[in-house]
């Protein structure tokens, strides 16, 4: 028997970080500072996601850089959304790809850049690196 709080009384309740995870959607509020040029750096350091292959678990160092235009990512809705990766079966490629996009698609930043640096695995150790820029 485990000695940890049960949320609703049971072991079965979905949990609230659970939720918040699964939603895990990018907000945005007003940049204040509009019309300057500035970089924002970014790093998530605990991004999991499977293997789609052999369902093992992947582990990487996300690191996004952007210049916002008239929004910017709040941090909180950034980190659940990271973290909606961890029981997806993905590659490394298509989750840096993914996270661009959608990444672009919330913020709609004048530039952006996610780097994915994945843990070695079989000693084999990659870095995938995808970049936006906004058309003039």
């Amino acid at each position: 028997m485990s000695d940890l709080p049960v949320a609703s009384g049971t072991a079965e309740a979905v949990k609230y970080g659970e939720r918040a995870i699964e939603e895990g959607r990018l907000i945005t509020f007003p940049n204040p500072r509009p019309g300057r040029a500035y970089d924002i750096h970014i790093t998530l350091p605990e991004f999991t996601c499977k293997c789609p292959f052999s369902g093992y678990p992947d582990f990487a160092t996300i690191y996004l850089t952007y210049v916002p235009n008239e929004k910017v990512v709040e941090l909180k809705s950034l980190k659940l959304y990271i973290n909606n990766f961890r029981d997806r079966y993905i590659s490394h490629e298509e989750a840096v790809h993914v996270i661009l996009d959608d990444f672009v698609e919330a913020s709609s930043p004048l530039r952006a850049a996610i780097k994915g640096d994945f843990n070695p695995r079989g000693n084999v150790h990659m870095v995938v690196e995808a970049r936006y820029e906004r058309p003039v």
